[in-house]
């Protein structure tokens, strides 16, 4: 086993007990996984496509990711993520075959983090984690608030 399978292993057995955690509190916290690897970093921007390809930039070129494209949709609230091939990925693909929804994805965890923290933006939170293991790829849909004014927007992803 070599270091990422061992730390991929340990991530399952968290994201496991955190979905079985009785409290609930655990889950609010989760957007906190991840994001030290990108906050030690020089992420510019003064836009959220300027922040986000910075990010990319960043995670790609440390190969965390091999590839990695991104969608801002619907009403401007909708940011949706593409990987391929995330180091990540076999904890997702674990994590489904042990009957556990992915929930917590710590690439785009980083990308929301530099949104409000370089951005300022108001909230973010990761709505929904799709995996294709035989295409080694993952899409996330978060959703993305600026300011409290766009706080409760809604769309309909499901058409876009």
């Amino acid at each position: 086993m070599n270091k990422i399978e061992y730390c991929n292993d340990i991530m399952v057995r968290l994201e496991e007990l955190l979905f079985h955690e009785l409290s609930g509190c655990a889950a609010w916290k989760v957007e906190l996984v991840g994001i030290d690897f990108i906050q030690a970093k020089e992420i510019k921007g003064s836009t959220p496509e300027e922040v986000i390809q910075n990010c990319i930039k960043e995670i790609t070129a440390s190969g965390l990711v091999k590839e990695m494209t991104y969608s801002i949709d619907g009403r401007d609230i909708k940011l949706e993520l593409t990987m391929k091939d995330c180091v990540h990925l076999p904890k997702e693909v674990k994590l489904k075959q042990d009957g556990v929804k992915p929930y917590i994805c710590p690439i785009t965890n980083m990308i929301l983090d530099q949104l409000i923290e370089k951005l300022n933006f108001e909230t973010t939170y990761m709505a929904e984690v799709n995996i294709n293991e035989n295409t080694g790829e993952c899409r996330v849909k978060s959703a993305i608030y600026k300011d409290e004014d766009n706080i409760g927007l809604v769309c309909d992803w499901s058409k876009e």
